[in-house]
């Protein structure tokens, strides 16, 4: 019997969560079949087999945090050699060794020593059914967990009512519009008291009324970033109201030209170049400050790996684009559309969060005028784009109608001072007032 054990993913990670077995007791799985979905606290990832042979024992249930190293599974060598030669049933990769040290194992989209694997064999998904007969694959039932859908309440659409991934989407739309539809009524009794119970030496338990969040995966990792930005880097916060109307019009146009009619263009497009442009002409704002044992340091990037704050199921990511400033209107643009789509499906990678010089936050999207955001790690500069609104606005001495929006952001203060701060966040609203500023 041989055992695997969680392999280490190569990211300085030390623990990831089970998300989802893709096998059984008894099943017979090949060398680089995908046997579970793990959730590190940077991405969800697929997790093939070393071995060759018929699964054993499943040591971790779904939705248990382990440690890199611990044992997940164990698995019978196969009888006979595997198709590909007499050692086919043999870990592949140096380091993988039959009586179980999995260290070297491979995680998809990382390969061994950084290479990515492209001879896996993906074994196909197989629809499962609950207890109460809900037919469901298992990325699917992930996403209903995400997004607090039961499946049960779900009209299926898939062959043989099998769930589908749109099926979830849309039950969870509906639901959001008519959640909050009914008010509840104000209670008979004026006063309610509720006993507080005397401290006791144990702790107590926690009261049924209150939901007890887990901290793990995406928003450990995150609190434990924002955390250490926040009492690392004195942060500073500027911002400014921008008459962005030409920029609306520009992507009306753009929207209308042949050129980008197969890419979905907002104006957040116009902000990403305007953040590059801005950038080129105050480079320090796209530094870092860096620690060493001879002293403090500031790199200064000449070049633009543009982050993007995406909110997604698993919580908050910040994907990048990388060498976003030699990127043509076009390009960039689809690139922004590939990168929210990849979060939004809960696709993005490590590689994808890794590298990011300067980030851009979307808070308009929720209504958000301006705000403070903390500054990802590793960086100097985060720029927060407000809701786009019609406001009365002065046009050569008289009132009018504008598309009016707010820039903000924070900036740390040990690498930027405030002069470098106002031209920084001037020009991208110059960019805003005046798309073709872009042209130069």
């Amino acid at each position: 019997m041989q055992t695997f054990h969680l392999p280490d993913v190569g990211e300085g990670l030390t623990e990831a969560e089970i998300v989802s077995w893709h096998v059984a007791p008894g099943d017979a799985v090949a060398v680089d079949d995908v046997i579970a979905e793990i959730e590190t606290a940077k991405s969800l990832v697929e997790l093939p087999s070393p071995f060759a042979g018929t699964v054993g024992e499943l040591l971790v249930a779904e939705g248990d945090t382990v440690n890199v190293g611990a044992p997940i599974i164990t698995v019978a060598a196969a009888e006979a050699p595997a198709v590909g030669g007499p050692d086919a049933h043999e870990p592949t990769g140096p380091g993988q060794h039959p009586e179980g040290d999995a260290g070297g194992a491979v995680l998809v989209g990382y390969g061994t020593g950084g290479e990515a694997q492209t001879r896996r064999r993906k074994k196909p998904e197989k629809p499962v059914a609950s207890a109460v007969g809900v037919i469901a694959k298992p990325p699917i039932r992930k996403l209903a967990r995400d997004l607090g859908v039961d499946l049960s309440e779900v009209r299926p659409s898939g062959a043989a009512s099998e769930v589908t991934r749109e099926d979830v989407l849309a039950h969870a739309q509906q639901a959001s519009v008519f959640r909050n539809i009914s008010t509840p009524e104000w209670p008979a009794v004026r006063d309610e008291e509720i006993p507080v119970p005397a401290p006791a030496a144990a702790p107590a338990a926690v009261d049924a009324r209150v939901e007890e969040v887990p901290v793990k995966g995406v928003r450990k990792a995150t609190a434990s970033a924002m955390t250490g930005s926040a009492h690392t880097a004195p942060h500073v916060s500027v911002w400014t109201d921008v008459d962005a109307t030409r920029t609306m019009e520009f992507v009306k146009r753009l929207k209308a030209s042949p050129d980008f009619a197969d890419i979905k263009i907002s104006p957040l497009l116009i902000v990403a170049r305007a953040v590059i442009w801005a950038v080129r002409r105050t480079p320090m704002i796209n530094s870092a400050w860096v620690d060493g044992e001879d002293g403090a340091k500031i790199h200064v990037r000449h070049y633009v790996n543009l982050g993007i704050a995406a909110a997604t199921p698993r919580g908050l990511l910040v994907p990048n684009i990388k060498d976003a400033h030699e990127l043509s209107m076009r390009d960039l643009a689809k690139s922004l559309e590939r990168l929210t789509i990849t979060a939004r499906e809960g696709k993005t990678t490590p590689a994808d969060q890794q590298g990011g010089t300067i980030t851009i936050t979307n808070i308009g999207v929720f209504g958000m005028d301006a705000g403070t955001p903390i500054i990802n790690p590793g960086q100097s500069a985060i720029v927060a784009m407000g809701a786009i609104r019609q406001k009365p606005w002065v046009v050569d001495g008289e009132v009018r109608p504008r598309w009016v929006t707010t820039v903000s952001g924070s900036f740390d203060h040990r690498v930027v001072d405030g002069d470098a701060i106002s031209r920084f966040l001037a020009d991208i609203a110059s960019v805003l007032e005046e798309p073709a500023l872009l042209l130069d």
